[in-house]
């Protein structure tokens, strides 16, 4: 995965991770880093919150709103299994990128 500066213009979606193959969950945001900190200090109430998923193991950056939206939809129709495998394949120690992008 290619890691580059966070841009507030941009649009991103991310996956979102409980511990190493556990709960995931994927959003879509224009501000990854306030999204990301406001999952990791529960001021997002329901699945996240509930099921205290905030290790951001995968994230993907898009120019155009609608261009990420359809990728958010077409990640959450497939199988559990393909999504571990995207995580393993870009991030296969599962590590929080958080810190990454915030530096």
């Amino acid at each position: 995965m290619e890691l580059r500066r966070v841009q507030m213009k941009d649009s991103y979606v991310y996956i979102l991770a409980s511990q190493k193959n556990g709960t995931l969950y994927i959003g879509l945001t224009s501000d990854l880093i306030k999204r990301i900190w406001e999952h990791k200090n529960k001021f997002v109430p329901g699945f996240t919150n509930k099921y205290n998923v905030t290790i951001l193991v995968y994230y993907e950056i898009f120019n155009d709103i609608t261009l990420a939206a359809g990728r958010e939809k077409r990640l959450k129709e497939w199988k559990r299994q393909w999504k571990i495998d995207l995580i393993q394949k870009h991030n296969p120690e599962w590590k929080d990128l958080y810190h990454e992008i915030v530096q």
